[in-house]
């Protein structure tokens, strides 16, 4: 059927997809997730927008050996940076993610976010060695079967980053479409000397982002937390 003629027949799933994916922070290891269902994901997903339809995304999905071996080297290289914090510096981010100075309300938010996640894991301000552990659970993909490494071509200008939002949005509610949950990962950055050899990126590519993907544990108590939303009054401007 055409595109443009095409009825959404129910909207209140596609709203049921956007409303109900969240960061999801424990997942069933043991469930594991079929080929055919992330392939069918990535199909879906790359029907998001791009600017004259580039398509700048680059996807390496990681599972079984591999995903382990890349969750035990960077885990170790995480343990060694809180013991000598000089080597952050060896393995800091290679492309800037966040600000280099934060500003209200973005950061008001940010620690809002923080502090709820570590109060519903019922970590207290100072408990360093469960803030590190709690961290170190990116590097683990909270447990989840499946991870995804998304790399993109340097030469791509900062609109490429914007198709690429659409993208991975797209496959997230793909993702909930098909009774799966996700977690977009940025900590995988500050490992990026150690993640983009294992997952055979070219020094042409940087990387992205991480995902992880799979079945949530709903018996996690991490799993029932929700950062508040602004209202919709507070960011629009009608003009």
């Amino acid at each position: 059927m055409s595109q443009v003629k095409t009825v959404v027949q129910d909207p209140a799933s596609v709203v049921s997809a956007i409303e109900s994916r969240f960061s999801c922070r424990a997942f069933l290891p043991d469930k594991p997730v079929a080929r055919q269902q992330i392939e069918e994901i990535l199909r879906i997903a790359s029907c998001a927008a791009s600017s004259t339809n580039t398509q700048p995304w680059r996807v390496r999905v990681l599972q079984g050996d591999r995903r382990d071996e890349l969750v035990a080297k960077v885990c170790a290289a995480h343990d060694a940076t809180q013991a000598d914090p000089s080597l952050a510096v060896e393995y800091g981010e290679v492309e800037g993610y966040y600000p280099a100075q934060w500003i209200s309300p973005y950061i008001d938010r940010r620690r809002h976010n923080g502090w709820g996640l570590y109060g519903a894991l019922g970590i207290a301000k100072g408990e360093k060695d469960k803030m590190h552990a709690q961290a170190q659970r990116n590097y683990r993909f909270f447990d989840a079967p499946v991870g995804l490494m998304f790399t993109m071509d340097r030469v791509m200008g900062r609109g490429s980053l914007i198709d690429y939002g659409m993208f991975l949005q797209t496959l997230m509610l793909a993702a909930r479409a098909l009774g799966l949950h996700t977690c977009p990962q940025a900590a995988w950055n500050n490992y990026a000397k150690i993640v983009m050899p294992l997952i055979d990126a070219g020094s042409n590519e940087m990387l992205v982002c991480g995902m992880a993907i799979g079945y949530a544990d709903e018996s996690a108590p991490v799993n029932a937390y929700r950062p508040p939303r602004e209202k919709v009054e507070s960011f629009t401007r009608w003009v």
